[in-house]
C-alpha cells in the first residue's frame, strides 16, 4: 500500500528528486544481500516505484498536444516504445523473482535406467563436423544396451537423391553413401526420410517413427556432448513422472561476430549467458523453462501426447514446449554446460539466425497466443508472453535511435521537459535501471553490451518483424551457417545501413553543436536531446566494429585439456602433456627433454591415451612449435581421421565437464558501470576508426601459412562398401546447421 501511495503522490520537483534518491538509497542497501529473497523483493519493489513514477510523469506531463500532429505522432511512437520497455521490465522482475539452482539427483541403478535415443538432426553439414558430434554422443556414459544414437540426415533424403537436377541428385547420393559409411563405422544409426517436410520439426518426428527409446535427446549437428550429459539429466525423470523436458545451456567454443570483431571472446561473458545463466533459471521457478532445440532430454510419451514436435512456427522448440506445458507437463532447467557447440562466425549468418528466432517467436505470439492458451498457469502465460514479446525490441530500439534527430534537425518537440524535470524523473529512473541491470545480470553482461547487441540486430530485424505482422504464416525455416572462415578482413555485405546511420547521427551531433553556438539561448531540451544523440552515436560507432569483420583462419576450435599421454617416436615412448585439443589436432608439451624436431621434415608419431584400462592410439604429424617459458609447445595435426581418431578426439575434448565450467566461470566477472562505460567509449572510438580503414581499403595483412585438415577415412571393413575405402573431404568452407 505504501508503494502504491508513493506512485500517485502529487509532489513538487524538489520533493520528487529527494524521494527518488531516497528510493535509490533503499535499493542500493537491499542490493548488498543478493542471496536474501526478501531483500531481493524489496529491491524489485523500489525499482518499480521509480519506474512507475517515471511512467506516470511521462504519461501526464511530457506528451505533445494532440492538436499538433507533427509533434504528437512521433511523440506517441516514442512514448509507446518506452512503455514497452517498462512492461518488459515488469515481466523480467516477475520472471527473476527467485531463480532456481537445481541439484542433480542420482540416476539410479543401471537396470532401472530408461532407454535413450539420441537424435542428431542434420541438413548439409560437412562429415567432419558430424563425426565429432556422433563420436561424442557414442561416448556418453550410459549402459550401451540402453543407448541408441541416430543421425537424421535431411541432406540425403530420397527426394533429393531423385531430384530432377542431376547435380543436386549426385551430391545427395554421395552424401547419403558417405554418411551411411561413417555411421556404420561408428556404430550409430543412419536415417534419411523421403522428403524435407516441416524442416527440423519434421526430421525429429521422423526420428520418433524409427526409434522407441523412453527418452529422446536432441543435439544439433555442431553440439558435442560431454561424457556426463546423461548422468546429469536422466535422474530428474525418475523423480517426476510428469516431467517432459530437461534443458541444459548451449555453450560455445567460438566467438560470435561481436566477440570476434571487438576481440572480447574468453574475457567478456558471451551474449547467450544472460539467457542461459539467469533467465532460464528464473523461468524454471514458474515451470516455464522451455526447449531450446538442442542439449535437451525429452520424454517420448509426452511428445506423443502432443503429436510429436510442433512445426507451425519456424521455432519448433519453444512451440513444442508451449504445447506440452499447456497439457500439464513439467520442465526443468539444469544450469551446467554439458555440450560444446559452434555459433555463427560471420555477421550475415548471425543476423540470419536472429531473424529466424525473431520471426518464429512472433509467429508463436500471433498464432498460438500464449497469454490466452488453455492449460497454462497465470505465471506461465506471463513468462511465455514475455519471451515472445521480447523480440519486438527492434521497434523500441530504433525509436530511441531516431527520435533525437527530429528535434535536432526539425525542432519537433516530441518530449516536453526541462532539465530539472528530466533530472527528477528520467535520470533517477535511468540510474535505477542501470543499477538493476548490474544487480540482475552484472555477472553475465557488461554495461552497454546489451544495448549494442540490440542495436546491431534492430537495424536489420525491423523488416523481419513487418514480414511476420503482414503474414504470420509466411516465414520459412532457414538453416544457420556454422564453421565458416574468412581469409581476409573485410566489411560485412550488410555494413551499408550501419555506416549510413552512423553518419546521420554524426551530422546530428555536429549540427546540435552548431545550434549551441549560434542560437541566442539554447533550450534545455536541446541539451537533453544532444546528450541522448551522443549515446546513440557511441552505439553506432561500436556497431561499425561489429560489421568490420576480422580475418578468421581457424577452422577448428580448441579446448584446454591438460591430459597426460605417451608419444611414440621411432619406437621410443615420451611422456607428454596434451595442452589443448581440437578436431584438427593437438598441442603438446614434452615432460622430459623434447626430441629433435625439424619442421621442414615433418615428424610422425603415435599418441597413446589410457581410458578405463584401455589404450586409445592415433597417429599425428608435427606442424608447428612456439616458445613457452623455458620449453616449447608443439602443434601436431592428425595424420588421418578415422572413426577411431574421432573417438579419441571425443575422449580428449569432452571427457571432463569441468573444463567447460571453468572456462565459463573465468569470464563471468562483474564490471562496474564506470569501468564498462569507459570501456565502451574506447570501443566506440577505436572501432569507428578501424571500420573506416576497412572501408577505405587501408587494411594490410600478411599471408599466413596453414595446413589442410587430414581427410576423414572410413576403412572398407568398417564401412561395408566393397572394393574401396571412403575418403570424406575436410571442411574448407562454411556448413549449415539447424540452430
Amino acid at each position: 500500500m505504501f508503494g502504491l501511495f508513493l506512485l500517485w503522490l502529487p509532489i513538487s520537483l524538489q520533493a520528487q528528486l529527494i524521494l527518488s534518491f531516497a528510493v535509490l538509497g533503499v535499493m542500493f542497501l537491499a542490493m548488498t544481500r543478493p542471496a536474501n529473497t526478501t531483500l531481493r523483493l524489496v529491491t524489485f519493489t523500489f525499482a518499480g516505484i521509480l519506474a512507475m513514477r517515471y511512467a506516470f510523469w511521462r504519461t501526464t506531463e511530457t506528451l505533445p498536444s494532440i492538436y499538433e500532429p507533427l509533434n504528437f505522432i512521433p511523440g506517441l511512437i516514442l512514448y509507446l516504445a518506452e512503455m514497452y520497455c517498462l512492461a518488459m521490465l515488469a515481466i523480467s522482475f516477475f520472471m527473476l523473482a527467485d531463480p532456481l539452482k537445481r541439484k542433480t539427483p542420482e540416476p539410479g541403478e543401471a537396470a532401472s535406467l530408461p532407454t535413450v535415443d539420441v537424435f542428431i538432426p542434420s541438413y548439409n553439414e560437412e562429415p567432419e563436423l558430424l563425426a565429432g558430434t556422433l563420436a561424442a554422443a557414442k561416448s556418453l556414459l550410459y549402459p550401451k544396451d540402453k543407448l541408441n544414437v541416430y543421425l537424421l540426415d535431411d541432406g540425403g533424403t530420397e527426394a533429393k537423391r531423385n531430384h530432377k537436377d542431376p547435380r543436386i541428385a549426385i551430391a545427395a547420393i554421395r552424401r547419403h553413401e558417405q554418411l551411411k559409411a561413417l555411421c556404420a563405422s561408428l556404430g550409430v544409426h543412419y536415417h534419411a526420410r523421403k522428403q524435407n517436410d516441416h524442416a527440423k520439426a519434421g526430421n525429429l518426428n521422423e526420428g520418433l517413427k524409427v526409434s522407441n527409446g523412453e527418452l529422446v535427446v536432441v543435439f544439433d549437428a555442431d553440439h558435442a556432448p560431454v561424457r556426463e550429459f546423461l548422468r546429469e539429466t536422466v535422474g530428474f525423470f525418475r523423480e517426476d513422472k510428469k516431467l517432459f523436458l530437461v534443458q541444459t545451456p548451449h555453450y560455445f567454443l567460438n566467438p560470435d561476430p561481436l566477440e570476434k570483431n571487438l576481440q572480447t571472446f574468453a574475457r567478456m561473458p558471451s551474449e547467450n549467458e544472460m539467457f542461459y545463466s539467469i533467465l532460464q533459471r528464473g523461468l524454471d521457478k514458474w515451470n516455464a523453462s522451455f526447449f531450446c532445440g538442442s542439449a535437451a532430454v525429452l520424454r517420448r510419451s509426452a511428445l506423443a501426447s502432443a503429436n510429436g514436435f510442433s512445426g507451425q512456427s519456424i521455432t519448433e522448440d519453444c512451440e513444442t514446449a508451449l504445447a506440452l506445458h499447456s497439457k500439464g507437463w513439467h520442465s526443468i532447467y539444469v544450469d551446467k554446460p554439458l555440450i560444446a557447440g559452434l555459433q555463427p562466425e560471420t555477421f550475415v549468418s548471425f543476423i540470419g539466425q536472429r531473424a529466424r528466432w525473431c520471426q518464429g517467436m512472433l509467429q508463436i505470439l500471433i498464432l498460438n497466443r500464449p497469454f490466452l492458451a488453455k492449460g497454462l498457469t497465470l505465471a506461465q502465460r506471463i513468462c511465455y508472453a514475455g519471451i515472445n514479446l521480447f523480440w519486438l525490441f527492434p521497434l523500441s530500439r530504433l525509436a530511441f535511435v531516431f527520435s533525437p534527430l527530429l528535434y535536432i534537425f526539425f525542432s519537433l518537440e516530441i518530449y516536453q521537459a526541462n532539465i530539472l524535470e528530466f533530472a527528477s524523473y528520467a535520470v533517477t529512473y535511468l540510474i535505477g535501471s542501470f543499477a538493476m541491470q548490474s544487480y540482475l545480470y552484472g555477472r553475465v553482461r557488461w554495461p552497454w553490451v546489451s544495448e549494442l547487441y540490440e542495436y546491431v540486430q534492430s537495424v536489420l530485424l525491423f523488416g523481419s518483424i513487418l514480414s511476420v505482422i503482414r503474414n504470420p504464416r509466411k516465414p520459412t525455416f532457414n538453416v544457420t551457417a556454422k564453421g565458416q572462415t574468412l581469409d581476409r578482413s573485410t566489411l560485412s555485405p550488410l555494413a551499408r545501413p550501419y555506416f549510413i546511420i552512423f553518419f546521420v547521427l554524426l551530422a546530428a551531433a555536429l549540427y546540435s553543436g552548431y545550434r549551441f553556438l549560434t542560437e541566442p539561448v539554447a533550450t534545455e531540451l536541446l541539451t537533453i536531446v544532444a546528450g541522448w544523440n551522443l549515446i546513440n552515436l557511441g552505439l553506432a560507432g561500436a556497431a561499425l566494429g561489429v560489421v568490420a569483420e576480422r580475418r578468421e583462419l581457424r577452422r577448428n576450435q580448441r579446448l584446454p585439456v591438460k591430459r597426460h599421454a605417451l608419444m611414440k617416436i621411432d619406437g621410443k615412448l615420451n611422456n607428454i602433456i596434451i595442452q589443448d585439443a581440437s578436431s584438427g589436432g593437438i598441442s603438446v608439451e614434452f615432460v622430459d627433454k623434447a626430441p629433435e624436431i625439424d619442421l621442414e621434415t615433418p615428424l610422425e608419431a603415435t599418441i597413446q591415451l589410457r581410458r578405463a584400462g584401455q589404450i586409445i592410439a592415433f597417429d599425428v604429424i608435427c606442424r608447428s612449435s612456439r616458445a613457452a617459458g623455458e620449453g616449447a609447445i608443439y602443434g601436431f595435426a592428425y595424420k588421418e581421421r578415422t572413426p577411431e581418431t574421432f573417438m579419441a578426439i571425443a575422449e580428449l575434448m569432452f571427457s571432463d565437464q569441468a573444463v567447460l565450467q571453468e572456462r565459463l566461470v573465468r569470464r563471468q566477472v562483474r564490471r562496474s558501470f564506470f569501468w564498462g562505460t569507459s570501456r565502451f567509449a574506447l570501443w566506440s572510438i577505436r572501432e569507428t576508426l578501424r571500420a573506416l580503414q576497412y572501408s577505405a581499403g587501408l587494411i594490410r595483412e600478411s599471408a599466413v601459412k596453414s595446413f589442410a585438415d587430414a581427410p576423414i577415412v572410413v576403412k572398407e571393413n568398417n564401412a561395408q562398401i566393397p572394393g574401396r575405402a571412403v575418403e570424406l573431404p575436410p571442411v574448407l568452407t562454411g556448413t549449415q546447421a539447424y540452430g
